[in-house]
């Protein structure tokens, strides 16, 4: 056996379709496919197959039609921001005086990816709101979780539960008091945004991708500074990649990579296309990076 024969596989990279938001869901799935892409991270939006429009049905199976004949990997995230109410981004979170429509939408978001066969449903807690002391907040987080967890255990689907800066549950110690708190259901892994582990983490990033490794279920990429929570195109922040990317393929993470970039739909096909090229070179120099500990610098024209 050759060490070609025992190395983990290449890594399978993904785009959201957030970073889509002005193409239709099937030219968008068209255009990720076209580039070469193994993935989508489908952000359920109003415009991309809406969880609460009529005809769910057979607009979930002309999807799963679609994806299949793409040859797309999946994933689903619930962060559309207003899909629930049209005043205010997010709302409600789990963490409002009423929650009800967010586990709603957390749950029909299950039953989709069930039938489309995801790989993993994303959600994450929300920002805790000023009436709300955190001791309440994390009252509301772990039942509406709880319910959350149920759903997916019955339905047999992975979930990913994202730390997102400014949120009540921001790093990874706070999923881990999180999934502590909920009796470590098995059905429970992390998102991990690796934007996120330059921005807040207290350790270096290929570290937090080591760290999560047992529980990692669905991988976010964007470059980003640390302390300013803005996703970035690759190459324009502060994330050496290479160490990251071979510390995913170390731990044998076999789940999307997709690119996170939701303000970047007015030039879609573009960035995505160099996003991929970057990836690919970011992936390429991985061993060789971790083997003579240089930093890497990969240009592109903007």
């Amino acid at each position: 056996m050759t060490a070609a024969d025992t190395a983990p596989p290449p890594l399978r990279f993904g785009y959201g379709t957030n970073g889509f938001a002005n193409h239709r869901l099937d030219d968008a799935l068209a255009v990720i496919a076209d580039l070469g892409y193994a993935g989508v991270a489908l952000t359920l939006d109003h415009d991309h197959l809406d969880p609460f429009a009529p005809g769910l049905a057979g607009r979930v199976d002309a999807v799963a039609r679609r994806l299949a004949a793409l040859g797309l990997g999946l994933v689903i995230e619930t962060g559309a921001r207003f899909l629930l109410d049209p005043w205010h981004k997010h709302a409600p979170t789990l963490l409002h005086d009423d929650p009800t429509l967010r586990i709603e939408f957390l749950c029909r978001a299950v039953t989709i990816g069930a039938d489309l066969g995801a790989e993993a449903v994303s959600f994450w807690s929300g920002v805790r709101p000023d009436s709300v002391t955190p001791a309440v907040a994390w009252e509301r987080l772990v039942a509406g979780c709880a319910t959350v967890v149920e759903a997916a255990e019955a339905a047999g689907v992975t979930l990913g539960f994202e730390p997102e800066p400014g949120m009540l549950v921001e790093d990874i110690a706070g999923w881990r008091r999180l999934h502590h708190a909920l009796g470590t259901p098995a059905q429970l892994g992390i998102t991990l945004d690796i934007g996120h582990c330059r921005c807040l983490e207290p350790s270096p990033v290929p570290e937090c991708v080591r760290d999560v490794a047992a529980h990692l279920v669905n991988v976010q990429i964007d470059d980003m500074r640390r302390g300013v929570h803005e996703h970035l195109e690759f190459g324009t922040g502060e994330i050496d990649f290479p160490p990251v990317l071979a510390a995913l393929r170390e731990i044998d993470y076999r789940g999307l990579v997709a690119v996170e970039l939701p303000r970047h739909s007015h030039a879609a096909p573009t960035i995505a296309a160099r996003s991929l090229d970057f990836l690919r070179a970011a992936a390429a120099a991985g061993t060789q990076a971790r083997s003579n500990g240089h930093r890497w610098h990969h240009r592109h024209g903007h």
